[in-house]
């Protein structure tokens, strides 16, 4: 099998995630895909890490879903399909990581490249590219892309899961599913890194409530998702965080953040 291509390193309470395999235009292999399902436990139980921004190395492509060669040679190997050999197979776990994730998208994202962006909690697009859920061209399928009819309009997506076209990055960002345009790869990196350290520097009970608060709503609904919601934030509320803020806005200084 193909090795991870996958780099992690936390540096001032931020995560990088990159993808990294140019010359397979940072296609998941089966290495990198248990490598990200591991990955994401490290995030949560890492005190240090604040926010996460998953990007790639630059080739044109941010990911172009899975490595399907290796799929193959791994079908007429071994006899199984790809996904039998990958421990979350449609990468349900980074849906549950409680820490806020930003993708930095260097180039085209189709395939597995368009789940890992939908996984994410906010996107940034390079100018020019393009994303799309190509599985029907190739015979796979993605049920990881149900999630997107709580982020685009419905005739869109069926447009995308019945053709198998790719969508214009503008296009994209008019419906609300990209936060952000830029026009090179360092703008996009730029970008990524000033709204990560934003979130890094805001009180980090109150971030991670506010994620939570959005996903589960998403699943309940709206009068049960507001509920759950106030729950969620009962101990954001009852935490020395909550009045730590308020004093340093009082004394006109930068929050202390405990994290308690």
């Amino acid at each position: 099998m193909e090795e991870a291509g996958i780099e992690y390193e936390v540096m001032d309470g931020v995560a990088k995630i990159t993808l990294n395999r140019p010359a397979r235009r940072n296609a998941l292999s089966v290495a990198g895909c248990n490598r990200l399902f591991e990955l994401w436990d490290e995030v949560d139980t890492d005190p240090r890490v604040k926010t996460v921004i998953l990007t790639a190395a630059p080739c044109g492509t941010f990911c172009a879903g899975m490595d399907l060669k290796e799929a193959a040679d791994i079908k007429q190997a071994q006899g199984v399909d790809v996904l039998t050999l990958i421990r979350d197979p449609f990468h349900q776990r980074m849906r549950s990581v409680t820490k806020p994730i930003i993708a930095a998208m260097t180039g085209h994202f189709s395939a597995g490249g368009m789940m890992l962006s939908l996984n994410s909690d906010i996107r940034i697009g390079l100018a020019n590219t393009r994303g799309g859920i190509t599985e029907a061209k190739v015979g796979r399928g993605s049920p990881w892309a149900v999630p997107l009819l709580w982020m685009m309009p419905q005739p869109m997506l069926m447009e995308m899961v019945l053709t198998g076209e790719t969508v214009e990055i503008d296009r994209l960002q008019a419906v609300g599913f990209v936060n952000y345009v830029e026009a090179d790869v360092d703008a996009v990196i730029a970008r990524a890194e000033k709204l990560a350290t934003t979130i890094r520097d805001n009180a980090p009970l109150s971030v991670m409530a506010a994620k939570k608060s959005m996903m589960t709503a998403v699943s309940l609904g709206c009068d049960a998702g507001v509920a759950e919601a106030a729950s969620i934030h009962r101990s954001v509320y009852e935490s020395d965080d909550a009045q730590e803020g308020m004093l340093a806005f009082k004394e006109g200084r930068k929050p202390r953040w405990s994290g308690r």
